[in-house]
């Protein structure tokens, strides 16, 4: 394994695999699974959509990264091969949770994960205070969200939180497609509208 040492996240997770293959150090097996855990957690919830099973799967994932970590090739970022042991084993649990191939749509299901894996490996390089800012406006959002009168906002919440698909939200409230695609326009103007309020915007 030779070192590419090309950015300082490299340079870092690189010490760690040196200190977790050359010495068994458990010390560095828990540091890559801190840092890497809850983006792994997320792409798997986006996936499976449980949580227990996406908690699972994340031990799952780390299990099988630690027992062949002697396989990766430093040419690709730990991150990069980290998530694709994370996809491809939400692929086999969905296949075998189904218990067909046919029930996964493998064009679609590709695509998403590559945007998933973009995503969580731009949450890694994230500052501390790039989160501390999303976190504040994830709660000045649900804040707003609370604010809308009832019926978008369990249509919000169903689309966004639930992340019901159009078709399932008609079925659960018992309205049409396109009342609930009306609904969740009004409602995001709405959001928009009390957002600039406090200042902020979406």
């Amino acid at each position: 394994m030779e070192n590419p040492c090309t950015t300082e996240k490299a340079k870092r997770d690189y010490v760690l695999l040196r200190q977790a293959l050359d010495h068994n150090d458990q010390k560095a097996y828990a540091e890559l699974m801190k840092l890497y855990r809850d983006s792994i957690y997320f792409i798997l919830m986006k996936i499976v959509k449980n949580s227990d099973d996406a908690e699972d799967l994340t031990l799952e994932t780390f299990g099988k990264a630690f027992k062949y970590l002697d396989k990766y090739s430093p040419q690709y970022a730990f991150s990069t091969w980290l998530f694709r042991i994370a996809v491809n084993n939400s692929i086999d649990f969905i296949r075998h949770k189904n218990n067909s191939p046919q029930c996964v749509d493998n064009e679609s299901l590709n695509m998403e994960q590559e945007q998933l894996i973009e995503h969580s490996q731009a949450e890694t390089t994230r500052t501390p205070e790039e989160h501390i800012m999303d976190k504040q406006r994830v709660e000045m959002l649900r804040c707003a969200v609370s604010q809308l009168p009832d019926k978008y906002r369990k249509v919000v919440e169903l689309r966004y939180y639930e992340e019901l698909s159009y078709e399932e939200i008609a079925e659960r409230l018992n309205i049409s497609l396109s009342n609930v695609k009306i609904q969740l326009l009004r409602a995001k103007n709405m959001l928009s509208q009390l957002m600039v309020n406090v200042r902020y915007t979406i």
